[in-house]
Parts: C-alpha cells; sequence; structure tokens
C-alpha cells in the first residue's frame, strides 16, 4: 500500500493543509518553520493504528501543546483531524482513514489533558463510491459486519483510546488488518543517539534483522544480515566508501552478538570499532542501516537526516535515499539546501518549501487540492 495524500488541521503550527504524496517527497525549510510537525503529524497517524495516540501526544506534552496554537475562533471547540489516503495499486482499492482528537469537556471524565478521540472513519473505494468500513463518534463504534451491513460494535472504546486499534485486534475486520500492518511497518528515524552510551555503538544479540529499528539498537545485526545472509552488499559498500574516502566495513561473522567495524585505507590493518568512530560518521552508519536494510520498511521517514553528518557524506546521502525508493516511499524534512539539491538532481524530485505565514506552517505554492503549483508539468 502506499500513502497518497495525507491532511491534517489544528495539529501545532498545521492549522491546515493537504498534501499529495510520491515516491519521493522532499521537503525543505528554514529553521522555525516548524517543519517537522509534518513529520509528527504522519507519525501519529501510525500511533492511532498501534493504539498508542493518547500517551504519545502525552509524551511530546499533552493536548494543550499539540492543538493548533495560533489564533482560535472564540467559542468553537478546536479538534486535531489527521487524514490519510492509502492506495493497493494491485487491487486497486483505495483506503481513507481519518482520526479526530479534542480535549475533553469539562465535566466528562478522565484526564484534563490527554487527548480524547471524538471521531474516526475507515472507508473503502474500488471504483465506486466509497464504502464505510468503520466508523466511530465517541465511545460508540459501527462496523461492517459479515452481512456487508453496519453494525454496532458490542463494545465501547475508552476516550482515549482508538477505534481502529481496537478493531484490529480483534481478528475478525480484514480491512481494518490490512491498514494496520501496512501502515504499522511505516519506519521513522527522527534521529539516532550516537553519545558513549548510544545503542549504536554496542554489539547486539545475533538475531536476524531485516530491517533496522527505529532507535537503532540493532544496527549490527543490519550489517551483519546483509553480508552473511543476503551476501549482497554493492550498495552498502560503495556509500561507505563514497562517505569515508574508500573506506569499508568489516562485518564477523556473528557469534551471540553482531559487531562492525570500520577499516580505513591508510590504516588497512587497524579496524576502528564504533566506540571510536565520530558522531557523523555513526549517524552516517546508522542511516545507511535505515535506507539499504535486507528488507526496506514500505515507507521510510526521516527528519533532518543531514544532522550532524559532514557536508561531503551528503552526495553518498542522496545516493541511499534514491536506491532506497526503488522499494519504499520516502519522506524528507530537511534545512540543507546541498542534501536537497543532490536528491533532486539524482531523481528528479523538486523539493517543496516549508514556510510560516501568520503563525502557520505551510508549503510555498501548495494548491488546496495538495499539489504544487507547475506539479502537473
Amino acid at each position: 500500500m502506499l500513502l497518497r495524500s495525507m491532511s491534517v488541521e489544528n495539529y501545532r503550527s498545521l492549522r491546515s493543509l493537504r498534501i499529495d504524496t510520491a515516491d519521493v517527497n522532499l521537503f525543505i525549510g528554514e529553521n522555525g518553520v516548524r517543519k517537522s510537525n509534518l513529520y509528527r503529524a504522519l507519525q501519529l497517524v501510525q500511533s492511532a493504528m498501534r493504539g498508542s495516540f493518547a500517551r504519545d501526544i502525552a509524551a511530546e506534552g499533552g493536548m494543550s501543546s499539540a492543538l493548533w496554537s495560533g489564533a482560535r475562533r472564540a467559542g468553537k471547540a478546536v479538534r486535531i483531524c489527521l487524514m490519510t489516503e492509502l492506495i493497493d495499486e494491485e487491487r486497486a482499492i483505495t483506503f481513507r482513514y481519518r482520526i479526530e482528537a479534542g480535549l475533553k469537556p469539562p465535566a466528562a471524565a478522565g484526564f484534563s489533558f490527554e487527548p480524547q478521540v471524538k471521531e474516526e472513519e475507515l472507508s473503502v473505494e474500488t471504483g465506486r463510491r466509497p464504502v464505510t468500513m468503520m466508523k466511530r463518534a465517541g465511545p460508540s463504534i459501527a462496523v461492517r459486519g459479515e452481512h456487508g451491513r453496519l453494525e454496532d460494535y458490542p463494545g465501547e472504546a475508552m476516550q482515549s483510546e482508538t477505534a481502529v486499534s481496537l478493531l484490529g485486534d480483534a481478528g475478525h475486520y480484514p480491512e481494518i488488518g490490512a491498514v494496520r500492518r501496512a501502515i504499522g511497518q511505516w519506519r521513522f528515524f527522527h534521529g539516532f543517539r550516537t553519545d558513549r552510551d548510544s545503542p549504536l555503538r554496542a554489539p547486539c544479540l545475533a538475531v536476524t534483522a531485516p530491517m533496522l529499528d527505529e532507535e537503532g539498537g540493532n544496527m549490527a545485526a543490519v550489517f551483519a544480515t546483509l553480508y552473511h545472509t543476503r551476501e549482497d552488499t554493492l550498495d552498502l559498500d560503495r556509500a561507505v566508501a563514497s562517505a569515508f574516502g574508500g573506506a569499508k566495513l568489516e562485518v564477523p561473522p556473528p557469534g551471540q552478538f553482531a559487531e562492525f567495524a570500520l577499516v580505513f585505507p591508510e590504516f588497512p590493518q587497524r579496524p576502528f570499532l564504533p566506540r571510536e568512530l565520530s558522531d557523523g560518521q555513526m549517524r552516517f552508519l546508522a542511516l545507511a542501516a535505515a535506507l539499504l536494510s535486507y528488507r526496506r520498511p514500505p515507507f521510510i521517514a526521516l527528519n533532518e537526516p543531514e544532522t550532524s553528518l559532514y557536508p561531503d557524506m551528503l552526495p553518498a546521502l542522496a545516493d541511499m535515499i534514491v536506491s532506497a525508493s526503488r522499494d519504499s516511499q520516502i519522506w524528507i524534512v530537511t534545512h540543507s539546501e546541498r542534501l536537497a539539491a543532490a536528491v533532486q538532481e539524482r531523481c528528479g524530485v523538486r523539493p517543496r518549501r516549508v514556510v510560516r505565514k501568520n503563525g502557520a506552517t505551510s508549503i510555498d505554492g501548495m494548491r488546496l487540492t495538495g499539489s504544487l503549483d507547475g506539479e502537473d508539468e
């Protein structure tokens, strides 16, 4: 399933925005325009699928922090609204999921600043009119049953939990399960710890790792899986050599733990262990594991991947992004003009410039339909 569009209203600095998505989506903007909120909004859709929507909003400061931060109309309740459209191209099916959340009413049960899910809807379209598969209003849920009719679900959802996660766990609703599985496989790489105690620098248990965990703790196992299971490391070897002046990874066959080292051409007999590498070198290797893993996620989001990288590493990073885009949708948020230009040169994608006007984050030249001026050309 491919993400074909996203819409967001009243989330942080995002007043109202709709974006059509492509295979590679490149967003560039200055510091302070709140471009990372685009990334966070998509991450919250995944949180809804996983059942961690309320917890993840609470972790970023609660609803008082997550709600639209600009001027509001007096007397009108403000809700966060997120919507995604996914297309299963093989079966020609379009899935649309929408969730609305707000603060609890003064007399209602629940904690003061946790999100209250007000509405949810999942619809499916197969070439005719959309068919609602699940609809939720407050705690009440209606779901399309085996006879093809919307029926009241016997249970009620707590105000802070999502119906899509509750019903998905039930195992009786294949359309809900399909969307949950697809979005649950997305990977969001917001940043990697590179301090002395970072999990990137430690050996990890030798368990086959087809893709990188979001915190990067299984990076050594990802490399070992590429070298000793897939036995195809052409893209990885090329990226490492390009970024590090001809260096190569040394990945011994794993025993109880998987480990790796970096060998530089000027010191061919002296492997450098992860604890000896710089923050920029470790971050690049983590990005390589994220983008070039044995099994690439269907959707990979990178938030400011250029952070801590040396400028001469950016062309190699762009090469990895283009390589990963053969199998994955890519979403990049950056403030690096050089990285944006390198990605554009390699795959022809037009960067979308993120701006802030009257307190609201938007895309320069974005139409209300979600496409950019001149994109049709």
